[in-house]
């Protein structure tokens, strides 16, 4: 899954202030690999001011628009709001990735399903105190995030899963959910992995964002190893050489 992001304080530093140079990169992730391009519109980085839907569905409309005319991989939308994600639908898009995890709005859900679209649902700690094992919480959280999916009408086959890397967890909690991935399996849903340039990185070796390309990489390859189905990424070209390569070793993929 390649990264568009259409915020101007992305944590990332690489928010893209035109349609234009949306299309232009999205293109460009894709022929280096993409499978998947998710587009967002509001910075998740945690502190950053809030950005109204409008404002959010007018970044993040134009560019799925284009991109559902020109590029053969599906779209996401990466959004909480009901108003964004139902102006994106009518604008081809064909996953809603919901940081949230359906805590703001579980109407999302029954968007996805009246739409029969697919949804990321994810396990987000942000204003919650968390004590004892990091990965109940966030084994609890998404069982309930799936039932209110399957309450909605969503098909099992259209929910995936993503702990959430950096939604309120510490970096040791962090590398504590990648090291026990593998425990996400028992709720039979495609995992999805979001390390890309991630502050545990930083914080573990002492780096930059814009110096993080090898700890994501490492993320990426024990991430596949311990049971992620797809990763969330800003580097495409290296990274697609990693899932391969990861592909190859653990799942016997050529």
């Amino acid at each position: 899954m390649g990264i568009i992001n259409l915020s101007p304080d992305s944590f990332s530093h690489d928010g893209l202030l035109s349609t234009e140079a949306a299309v232009v990169q999205a293109t460009r992730l894709v022929e280096d690999g993409a499978d998947i391009i998710d587009v967002g519109g509001a910075s998740t980085r945690p502190g950053a001011p809030p950005v109204s839907a409008e404002e959010e569905t007018e970044r993040v409309v134009p560019v799925i628009a284009h991109l559902h005319q020109e590029l053969r991989v599906p779209i996401s939308v990466d959004t909480y709001k009901y108003d964004v994600a139902r102006a994106a639908i009518a604008a081809g898009v064909d996953i809603i990735n919901d940081i949230q995890g359906l805590r703001d709005d579980n109407r999302l859900a029954h968007l996805v399903a009246k739409h029969q679209l697919s949804i990321i649902v994810t396990a987000n700690q942000r204003g919650v105190v968390l004590a004892g094992d990091i990965m109940a919480k966030v084994m609890t959280d998404l069982r309930v995030a799936m039932q209110c999916c399957r309450d909605a009408g969503v098909p099992a086959e259209n929910i995936l899963i993503d702990p959430g890397l950096g939604f309120g967890k510490t970096a040791a909690q962090d590398l504590d959910v990648i090291r026990r991935l593998s425990e996400l399996k028992v709720l039979s849903c495609p995992i999805v992995l979001g390390p890309s340039r991630k502050s545990f990185i930083g914080l573990t070796l002492g780096l930059q964002t814009n110096e993080r390309l090898g700890g994501t990489a490492a993320a990426v390859a024990l991430g596949i190893a311990y049971g992620a189905d797809v990763v969330r990424v800003h580097d495409v070209k290296e990274m697609v050489r990693v899932v391969r390569l990861s592909d190859a070793i653990v799942r016997g993929h050529s």
